[in-house]
């Protein structure tokens, strides 16, 4: 039998895809093997957000030829789409594919190899559809991800997404609903709905992404709806009060940040100002009062003064942000953000980005320690300790992680007792 095996970098869409693909794969008759092990194919999801997603992608193509001279490489997503030509003249490289045709992989592979040859399936994005791949398991998880929007218009200065991405486009609203009954029959409790812009999906139709979220949460045997991230604009005061009217809805919502500075999101082109991402935090919390809100934020943009990042700062602290995940700007060309003056030296955005780290550490813990005492309902998704003791560890609805008596796969009422850093101890409650 044939062997596959795969790594994905870069986002959820990323590991959505790379899943899609394996399956295409293994209905072909290939074995999946982990990525260490010795197979016939590799096949690297790339990712080219930021020049460590170049470098890493990069780095694990090479290390397959190396590793496994006679092995057949596929590269695909991102870097794929940039610089196809580029990846195909690297050794063992036979088929590059970017972020469209990958429902025909194998196909594609299979018609390279029996060519001897190497193929290039690349194409323009222009007018491009939405591409829907089939994914009906998530190995080892007890949650899937659901990709139902592709591609993003926004055209931040910083960003090269929307020219290896291409338009926005969407899943139809029948195929939604079908894809979450695959998955609620194959066993997942919980769906994590994502897109490259999740906020766009139903662009150009009468769809909507409220629409796309109900369909999930009726469908029988989803008991958990978690969103991937938003734009802040999107949570507007009725789309708070629509999530809060489905029990289903996981009450952690990931709010794209970037910088608390007006000025400086005026220079990334992002679309709201400090106070819009302020009134949408509040619709949400108005609504869901006990939600987290968690975030993205860019440390040293082009021209970010001290002031500025002071202005983040506070910002954050101000909002009571939930946890952060914090990058240094990272120039990438072909955007407007890379031509701007006074780039930010390198000593001073990591050190920026380490007090970030430092500050949504803080917050994090605070927010923990501010829910024990309450009772949450936790998906438990991995053992943890001595077998002997029956712990396992899974999360709340807010993304808190937690350890407690219980089994993989079971959603539990659990007393949050006590907190140590971001980790909380729970007790079963009773039902």
């Amino acid at each position: 039998m044939k062997t596959i095996a795969t790594y994905t970098l870069g986002c959820k869409v990323n590991q959505y895809d790379t899943e899609a693909m394996l399956e295409s794969f293994e209905r072909a008759g290939y074995s999946a093997v982990p990525f260490s092990d010795e197979a016939d194919v590799y096949l690297i999801n790339t990712c080219t957000v930021t020049g460590t997603g170049d470098q890493k992608s990069l780095k694990a193509i090479r290390r397959a030829a190396r590793e496994h001279p006679d092995c057949a490489i596929i590269v695909s997503g991102c870097l794929a789409q940039r610089e196809a030509d580029a990846l195909l003249a690297m050794d063992n490289v036979r088929l590059v594919v970017g972020v469209q045709r990958r429902a025909e992989v194998v196909e594609l592979l299979e018609r390279a190899l029996a060519e001897g040859t190497s193929l290039s399936a690349v194409e323009p994005l222009k007018g491009a559809g939405f591409e829907n791949l089939f994914v009906s398991r998530h190995e080892g998880k007890t949650r899937a991800t659901m990709k139902i929007q592709e591609g993003c218009d926004r055209y931040c200065t910083y960003c090269i997404i929307p020219s290896v991405r291409g338009p926005v486009r969407s899943m139809a609203l029948g195929d939604v609903r079908a894809e979450a009954e695959r998955l609620a029959s194959a066993g997942y409790r919980e769906i994590v709905l994502t897109g490259i812009h999740l906020a766009s999906y139903g662009r150009g139709t009468d769809e909507s992404l409220i629409d796309a979220i109900r369909a999930v949460h009726d469908v029988e045997g989803v008991e958990r709806v978690r969103l991937g991230s938003l734009e802040p604009l999107a949570a507007t005061d009725a789309f708070a009060r629509a999530l809060s009217g489905m029990p289903g809805i996981m009450r952690q919502f990931h709010l794209s940040l970037q910088s608390g500075s007006a000025g400086v999101l005026r220079r990334m082109h992002r679309r709201y100002t400090p106070e819009e991402y302020r009134a949408a935090v509040q619709n949400l919390r108005r609504h869901m009062p006990d939600c987290a809100i968690t975030t993205d934020v860019i440390a040293g943009f082009p021209g970010e003064t001290e002031a500025e990042f002071r202005e983040t700062m506070d910002f954050i602290r101000e909002v009571r942000l939930s946890r952060l995940h914090v990058f240094p700007y990272s120039r990438r060309k072909g955007t407007l953000a890379d031509r701007m003056p006074d780039q930010v030296p390198e000593d001073i955005k990591h050190g920026r980005a380490q007090k970030l780290i430092g500050l949504g550490n803080q917050l994090e813990r605070e927010y923990v320690s501010s829910m024990v005492g309450t009772v949450q309902q936790v998906l438990f998704e991995r053992p943890v300790g001595d077998p002997a003791c029956g712990l396992a560890e899974g999360y709340t609805g807010q993304y808190i992680r937690v350890q407690a008596k219980a089994r993989p796969g079971e959603i539990l009422p659990v007393r949050l007792v006590s907190a140590e850093g971001t980790l909380a101890t729970g007790e079963v409650a009773a039902r």
